[in-house]
């Protein structure tokens, strides 16, 4: 959105302002040192104010509001996030121009607050602030606005007084630029707003960012125009008030900007320009090693008012520092976006240079002036510890080095220590060497040492304490070793320091292991400080001999007693796998195992057998535990399996399991099953039956069940099924009729018991099928079919069900009922017909009996069914007369048994003609134009047969004569012909229509037209020649014959318009014009014609074959016209004719009288021609059309704006 704001001198004005912003009286009064700010609002956009009544107003573009400054200061205009205000200043006009800056969504910095120390100009609104730019539905009236329009952030405090801005160390923070940078750097300005404003109407429907919204949700917080600094090395950025941080790693570039970014060397020289008119950093608070520079934004005019606007969100500052001249290496010492940082880590009494560099946008300026200042003196460093470089028993020899001296000479050095008894430190030597050698003291004892340095600044801070011992004696004899804890493989002892021992002394021990079975004596297995070790890797269950010895610096003591300790025995190996020993029986087994091959170095006392039913359980319950080594295992499930482990115990721990053995008990006969039920519904001649598996399966699966058959009260029965499954069908069994069953369950072992008797009754069933029917014909379209009863099935039969057809596999029910016999009337003669019946009782149909073949004697034929007219283009032979003849085409019909011989065909007045055996007839001799009904019946052997329906045909009327032909229009390079009486083009498409041929070069008569119309226009001829046509007429009766020949002869053409004629000015009352020559036309002479215009008046002045006219006397400070035509001469049996052609367009010259206005002495008439000519009628049209055009895509873009948007 660009928003000017134009001040300038003006009369007060009374404007609606703000309810909030009071009239100051000098205001009212029209002081002169008020002024007038026009805001203009631009086409599209919206400005938002309140007035004094306290409704919001919403002003839309384009608009100018008037606004009063109090005193007569330029305003700074507070803008949305996503905007930047510029001040230019042109002729002494100052205007504030806002420009949409880079934004992004998730990270725009919020708006600058002003300076809080004005007290003199009125408050801010919000509702001054201009939206963004979008398309939003029009307000309907005042106080009526959309709540997007209201801001959400709260008004600044106040405002500033006048345009310049000063930085926080009192510098100015303008930069002078030339004039054709400040116009490169507003075009830079415009284009960015340009391409803003075309990226928003990419998006027309996007609502507005609210402010506070934007304000909330940004990760960046600027206070007082600072932005926040990321330190680099030892760097502090610090503020005028609170700053947020931000997370580092993430571009800070807009999307649209980096998308540009090839093409817009121009803007990245501009903003390289700006950022370059940095100024060099000021410094302050210079210590020994630190210092605090602070710095201005870029700016690059005077004029400007808050450097701040100038630059992108996102600008940072590079800081390099060098302790090595001015073109010495310099250093990266801070890069962020802090103005004000703290530089840390500096060496003192050093001289430094400091310059400066901004970043924005991944553009570099160019570095500032460099900025100088040297760190103030030190004290020194705090100097290492000091080093032992000889001891003795009495006596210790210390050496140390110099510090970083801080910039001045060390003069002494100060070494303090505890004298040996842990008390505070004590002065021992204060001087400048740098060694020192304590004597007189006791043995075996450690002293404490600290060291400081001193320079004409101060005392350093002291250095790390170290401890030194001075030499003494050996240490007496330890008390031995004591255990602790033995393992397997291990053992864990400790001893106490040597009595009589100084506990400051520092003491290692040596600890010494024999194994007596390997003969090599006392090894050492530990040598340390501590009063503990763990000797590991021990041989299990064995005695070993241990020792200890105390050494100190002046050597080793005498062994301590020796000790014996015995290691644990270990965990004994698994018991072999269990086996059986014996039969395994159905409910008992007898399981043995051996001892293990390791017994972990002591005797096994106790093992224990597991048990496990199942081949995947993971339950074990213990069957034994004792010292024996087999077991009888007892109350077992026959046919089971069982999975058996043990393991053993002794004094070193329990053992790892054996390896498992699987084992199954003996099976037995399984348990009786359970009674057999029926599945689904009992049928007349099978039942389905199923059954349970027994409840005791014996151990073993069944595999196997055998079903029985019997009936009530009798021993007799039959096996009905064996096998593997749990339902069975039984079949063959009589209906209505009640059958006993039985069931047994069969294992590997054997069968079992058999079930308890089931008892079951089987339904009625269909009647069986019936006998074939027998057919008899009675006539050749009757036949009648009986059949007989078959046997009920324990259900009386009651109704019979009779199929016929003509095809085997399509036979239809044609009858249902009880009795025995029916006669089938309608047939077809001579075809094969085919029949079966079907049996039905209560409890359903009966299969259909065999299929029964009778055959229809022969007839007379059929009727013809399919009987047409033939076109004339359909036949492959000319009709003698489509007038009197007509083509009929029909299909043979049935010949119902007797071979076809002939056809009889009835038309008109029941005359009849007959045919032999084809299918197509021509009938001649008919009257033309004339409709007839036509029918056709077959003939065989046996008679006549039926007519066909009859069909109506019509006769063609003769064909139609010639038209006379004539020429109505005569033309140099056409001729209209006409014929007839019709109009000149056909209404009727079916009417009679007309061929048109003329005559070619080669004598052949070719067709220029086809068609129904009455005239013709014949194009494209030669002018003065002579052509020959015919015509010829048909119909639907056919072509008539061709008319004589008609000569008809073109025309003369006229000669070209001519171009505009040119005039000449000869003398004062003379001029000459001149045309352009045509050449002679065919041998015709070719003469001229030129006319003059006065006014409405027009005049001949001119005929003949001459190509130019001397035109005298006309009259001063008038105006005419000239025109020219080209006429052609040619000879013809009336005598001698002229043929003129169009004239040319005009030409006007005006003739004024001559002044003398310089020094020459010839006298001419001077002539103003007239550059503007009279519009033809077809520019005029072309001019309407054009402007219509244009109206019409304005109201478009109108109705798009407004009403669709």
């Amino acid at each position: 959105m660009n928003i000017p704001v134009i001040m300038a001198e003006q009369p007060p004005l009374e404007s609606a302002l703000m309810n909030e912003v009071p009239l100051l009286p000098h205001i009212v009064n029209g002081d002169s040192g008020q002024q007038v700010i026009l805001v203009q609002v631009n086409p599209g956009e919206t400005f938002t104010i309140r007035t004094e009544d306290g409704h919001i107003q919403c002003i839309q573009g384009p608009a100018h509001v008037p606004m009063m400054s109090p005193n007569g200061s330029m305003p700074p205009i507070y803008v949305p996030p996503g905007y930047a205000s510029q001040v230019i200043e042109d002729s002494g006009v100052r205007r504030v121009v806002v420009l949409p800056s880079e934004f992004h969504p998730s990270n725009h910095p919020p708006m600058h607050p002003p300076p809080t120390h004005v007290p003199h100009y009125m408050h801010h609104h919000p509702a001054l602030i201009p939206h963004p730019h979008q398309v939003y539905a029009p307000v309907t009236g005042t106080g009526d606005i959309p709540p997007q329009f209201i801001p959400q952030h709260p008004p600044p405090p106040h405002v500033f007084p006048d345009q310049e801005s000063r930085s926080p160390h009192g510098r100015s923070n303008f930069n002078h630029r030339d004039e054709r940078t400040l116009k490169a750097h507003e075009r830079l300005q415009k284009r960015l707003k340009e391409r803003q404003v075309g990226g928003q109407k990419d998006k027309p429907n996007s609502p507005p960012s609210s402010p506070h919204k934007s304000h909330s949700i940004s990760p960046t917080n600027v206070q007082n125009g600072y932005g926040k600094g990321q330190a680099i090395s030892s760097v502090t950025g610090t503020t005028t008030g609170p700053v947020k941080l931000k997370p580092s790693g993430k571009a800070q570039s807009s999307p649209q900007v980096d998308a540009e970014a090839g093409d817009s060397d121009l803007e990245t020289k501009l903003l390289q320009e700006l950022l370059s008119g940095i100024a060099k950093p000021v410094v302050s608070e210079i210590k020994e090693k630190s210092v605090v520079l602070s710095w201005n934004p870029p700016s690059g005019s005077v004029e400007e008012e808050d450097n701040a606007d100038q630059l992108p969100a996102g600008c940072s500052y590079e800081v390099i520092i060098s302790n090595s001249g001015k073109s010495g290496k310099f250093k990266v010492a801070y890069l962020g976006e802090e103005t004000t940082v703290t530089i840390t880590d500096l060496r003192p009494a050093t001289d430094y240079h400091v310059r400066l560099s901004a970043i924005c946008n991944s553009v570099k300026g160019s570095p500032s002036e460099v900025a100088s200042f040297t760190t103030e003196l030190s004290k020194p460093d705090s100097p290492a510890p000091p080093k032992l470089i000889n001891r003795t028993k009495n006596s210790l020899s210390l050496q140390w080095k110099a510090p970083n001296d801080g910039g001045s000479k060390i003069s002494n050095y100060l070494l303090e220590w505890d004298e040996g008894k842990q008390s505070p430190f004590k002065e021992c030597y204060f001087g400048h060497q740098k060694q020192y050698k304590l004597t007189k003291l006791s043995p075996s004892v450690g002293y404490t040492f600290r060291l400081a340095a001193k320079n004409e600044i101060g005392l350093s801070d002291l250095s790390e304490t170290v401890q030194y011992y001075t030499a003494g004696s050996v240490p007496p004899c330890p008390a031995p070793p004591r255990l602790i804890r033995a393992g397997v493989t291990w053992m864990s002892l400790e001893w106490t320091r040597p009595s009589g021992v100084s506990c400051d002394e520092s003491i290692t021990y040596i600890l010494e292991m024999e194994d007596e079975s390997s003969g090599y004596g006392f090894k050492a297995k530990y040598n340390g400080d501590e009063l503990a070790c763990t000797l590991k890797n021990l041989r299990r269950s064995s005695s070993f001999n241990c020792r200890v010895f105390a050494c100190n610096s002046e050597g080793k003591s005498n062994p301590s007693e020796v000790v014996k300790y015995c290691t644990c025995p270990d965990k004994p190996g698994p018991p072999s796998k269990p086996s059986i020993k014996g039969k395994v029986h159905a409910y008992s087994l007898k399981a043995v195992w051996e001892s293990p091959k390791d017994n972990g170095g002591s005797e096994i006392t106790k093992y224990v057998l597991e048990l496990s039913e199942g081949l995947n359980e993971n339950k074990w319950d213990m069957a034994y535990s004792g010292p024996d080594r087999e077991h009888v295992c007892d109350h077992l499930n026959p046919g089971t399996w069982y999975r058996m482990r043990v393991y053993c115990i002794s004094n070193g721990g329990q053992s790892q399991v054996s390896e498992i053995l699987a084992i199954q008990t003996a099976a037995v006969t399984p348990g009786p099953c359970q009674s057999l039920r029926l599945s689904g519904k009992a049928k007349a001649r099978e039942m389905a039956l199923r059954w349970a598996s027994p409840v005791v399966d014996g151990g073993s699966t069944v595999t196997e069940y055998s079903v029985e058959i019997g009936e009530p009260g009798l021993d007799d029965r039959r096996l009905v099924y064996k096998g593997p499954e749990l339902e069975c069908t039984v079949g063959s069994l009589l209906p209505g009729k009640i059958y006993s069953f039985w069931i047994k369950a069969a294992n590997k072992v054997g069968y079992g018991p058999r079930s308890e008797r089931t008892d079951i009754s089987t339904v009625a069933a269909p009647p069986d099928q019936c006998n074939i029917p027998v057919a008899t014909c009675k006539t050749a379209t009757c036949v009648q079919v009986s059949w007989e009863c078959p046997s009920s099935n324990g259900s009386e039969v009651t109704e019979y069900r009779l199929e016929f057809g003509g095809m085997e596999g399509c036979m239809q029910v044609i009858y249902c009922g009880p009795s025995l016999s029916y006669e089938v009337k309608a047939l077809t003669p001579a075809t094969a017909y085919y029949c079966r019946v079907q049996a039905v009782n209560s409890a359903g149909p009966g299969y259909y009996s065999d299929t029964a073949i009778c055959m229809t004697p022969a007839s007379v034929p059929a009727a013809v069914n399919v009987l047409q007219v033939i076109d004339e283009d359909q036949l492959e032979v000319i009709l003698p007369s489509p007038s009197t003849c007509l083509a009929i085409q029909w299909e043979e019909p049935c010949c119902h048994g007797s071979e076809v011989i002939g056809y009889n065909i009835e038309y008109g007045d029941k005359q009849i003609a007959a045919v032999s055996k084809v299918t197509s007839a021509i009938i001649e001799d008919l009257q033309p134009d004339t409709s007839y009904r036509i029918r056709v019946q077959a003939v065989n052997s046996i008679g006549a047969g039926p007519f066909s329906h009859s069909i109506k045909a019509k006769t063609k009327p003769l064909p139609p004569e010639p038209p006379h032909l004539e020429c109505a229009v005569f033309s140099y390079q056409s001729l209209k012909l006409k014929w007839g009486d019709g109009p000149n083009k056909a209404l009727n498409t079916g009417s009679t229509q007309y061929t048109l041929q003329m005559e070619d070069k080669f004598g052949r008569f070719i067709s220029i037209y086809n068609g129904p119309c009455h005239t013709y226009k014949v194009q494209r001829l030669t002018e003065s020649s002579v052509y020959n046509f015919r015509i010829q007429a048909y119909n639907d009766a056919g072509e008539g014959p061709f008319s004589e020949v008609y000569t008809f002869t073109t025309t003369k053409s006229p000669p070209p318009p001519l171009k505009a004629p040119r005039v000449q000015i000869l003398e004062e009352n003379a001029c000459e014009i001149t045309w352009e020559a045509l050449q002679p036309m065919k041998g015709d002479a070719i003469v001229y014609m030129l006319q003059i215009i006065i006014g409405r008046d027009t005049e001949q002045v001119y005929k003949g074959p001459a190509t130019s006219f001397h035109f005298t006397n006309f009259q001063t400070n008038c105006e005419y016209r000239f025109k020219v035509c080209a006429g052609r001469q040619y000879q013809d049996a009336v005598g001698m004719q002229e043929l003129y052609g169009p004239y040319s367009p005009t030409v006007p010259f005006s003739s004024q009288r001559q002044e003398s206005v310089s020094s020459s002495s010839e006298t001419t008439v001077e002539l103003t021609k007239v550059n503007k000519e009279t519009l033809t009628d077809e520019q005029f049209a072309a001019l309407i059309v054009v402007g219509f055009a244009v109206v019409s895509i304005l109201f478009a873009f109108i109705i798009q704006y407004f009403v669709i948007k």
